[in-house]
Parts: structure tokens; C-alpha cells; sequence
């Protein structure tokens, strides 16, 4: 394991649909402000929320490396990585589905007290609260028989070397 990935600490979100902002900001060990910024719209942390795609592109900015998958029986391993983003889908608690942080403390909710929203408080609980449909992992820390062949960049789809 790596230094930075024990260090992951709390971040709760500041909007309605912010979780993959304050995940960002969890795995890159800054504010929750400074992670806003590297998404191209930030506003959407006020509707919609964010798909994997602009998470990855937010990370990749401060940090190459990451890439995103949905879960599935081959790759059901990468949940047990330190500092992978799980997206668990949408259910009753969580209508719009929601990003959680897997870490040294288990996996940080970045709203655990959801619905409440005054505060909104951010924490770590044992077991992911639904059913993870998507993980976004950095290639360069997890394991290589994880790995997805194909990365996507803002570009190009590219082939990665083993």
C-alpha cells in the first residue's frame, strides 16, 4: 500500500449531488473547493451529479492514471483497493446512486447521514451501503490482472502496454 492511500481522510459534500467531488477530493488529500474546481462543470454537483467519465478527467488532471469500469464477477477485486471510487446504484436511500471512497478505515461516505442536509456530515462505514455498478481505480497502484486493456483519454482510446 501506498503512503497517500492510508492518509485518505473524511470530506463531506457541499451540494446536493456533490459525493464524487468530495471523493475526489478524499483521494487526492485536498479541499473540497479545490477538487470543484477541476470539474469542467461544476454546476452539475447542484442537479445531476457527475458520470465516471468527468471524474476520471477531474483526477487525471491532478493525477495521471486512473480509469473507470463497471463491476462485474471479473473485476469485483478492485472494491477491495485503497482509494478506488465506487458508484453503488440508485435505490430508495440514495435516488440518484452515490460515490463512496474505499479506505484503510473502510469506505468513506461522503454524506452519511443522508437525507439529512443540515448538516450534511461525512464518515466511514464498514460495508458499501448499496450495490456497486461502477469503480474507478488508478492503474498505476492496483493490480495488473485487474486491469482494464483499453483507457480512455480526452482524445483518443488508447491501448495500454502491460
Amino acid at each position: 500500500m501506498l503512503f497517500w492511500q492510508s492518509m485518505i481522510s473524511s470530506v463531506t459534500q457541499e451540494d446536493p449531488a456533490g459525493c464524487a467531488i468530495a471523493c475526489v477530493a478524499a483521494v487526492l488529500r485536498t479541499s473540497y473547493r479545490s477538487a470543484k474546481r477541476l470539474f469542467e462543470c461544476p454546476e452539475h454537483a447542484s442537479s445531476r451529479g457527475f458520470y465516471c467519465r468527468e471524474i476520471v478527467h477531474a483526477l487525471n488532471k491532478k493525477q495521471a492514471g486512473y480509469t473507470f469500469s463497471k463491476v462485474s464477477e471479473k473485476n469485483k477485486q478492485l472494491l477491495k483497493e485503497m482509494g478506488c471510487i465506487v458508484f453503488i446504484e440508485k435505490s430508495r436511500k440514495y435516488p440518484l446512486g452515490h460515490f463512496l471512497v474505499k479506505t484503510k478505515k473502510g469506505w468513506m461516505n461522503p454524506w452519511i447521514n443522508f437525507p439529512s442536509i443540515t448538516p450534511a456530515q461525512s464518515g466511514f462505514q464498514q460495508k458499501l451501503p448499496g450495490k456497486p455498478k461502477w469503480v474507478i481505480e488508478n492503474f498505476g497502484v492496483n493490480t495488473p490482472a485487474f486491469r482494464p486493456k483499453f483507457s480512455i483519454s480526452k482524445t483518443r482510446l488508447s491501448r495500454r502496454g502491460a
